[in-house]
């Protein structure tokens, strides 16, 4: 087993503590069951705020989520690479031949328990629609797709419904929409939405 910051003897004991306190000073309430199969990928909306990192490390550490999240190889060069890695990161060139996507299945094929973390809204200004990699990624690793919210107005953190990918993505991507509709970030007028305004309409005739 490899150590990152969720697992590490003594230090992940302390930051947990640390974590419940400081989402208890700050007012922030976590709901919901949290993940309790091997492999999943979690998506993490709305991102509209820097804030979002450290509530949601506060979430995964107070309650033992080992939570990991993709980053550029260049970031894991030198003396980096050890810290990138503990802090639950996972390398992925985007020079290759093969697309992120494929590299992320592979990172799933290869590891018997892995929750990976990400954020389909892929930047923190308004998008057209969500980028739809993690579907992807969910439907050739096989793995469900949980749906995880930081909801400022109610100051609530939580997990939602697990989506398993069926034969329809736009279908499944509406029911993510109907979850996170409810769902207000820091700043909502930043929040993109998951599908795009020609998709919304072929799921409303349909």
């Amino acid at each position: 087993m490899r150590l990152t910051v969720f697992n590490t003897p003594i230090i992940s004991p302390l930051l947990k503590v640390l974590a419940r306190l400081c989402l208890l000073i700050s007012g922030w309430k976590v709901e919901g069951k949290q993940p309790r199969i091997p492999r999943y990928i979690l998506v993490a909306a709305p991102h509209t705020s820097q804030w979002d990192f450290f509530i949601g490390l506060a979430v995964a550490l107070s309650h033992g989520i080992e939570a990991h999240w993709l980053g550029k190889s260049t970031l894991f060069r030198g003396p980096l690479d050890p810290v990138m890695r503990w802090l639950g990161g996972i390398p992925v060139d985007r020079d290759r031949c093969c697309s992120l996507v494929d590299q992320s299945i592979c990172c799933f094929k290869g590891n018997k328990q892995l929750g990976l973390v990400i954020c389909p809204e892929d930047t923190l200004s308004k998008s057209d629609r969500w980028r739809t990699g993690f579907y992807h990624i969910a439907r050739g690793a096989e793995v469900p797709i949980i749906l995880a919210y930081l909801d400022f107005q109610k100051k609530k953190a939580g997990f939602g419904p697990t989506i398993k990918p069926g034969c329809s993505m736009e279908k499944d991507l509406a029911e993510i929409q109907s979850f996170y509709d409810k769902k207000r970030g820091k700043f909502p007028d930043c929040f993109s939405p998951v599908l795009s305004s020609n998709q919304e309409k072929r799921q409303y005739f349909h």
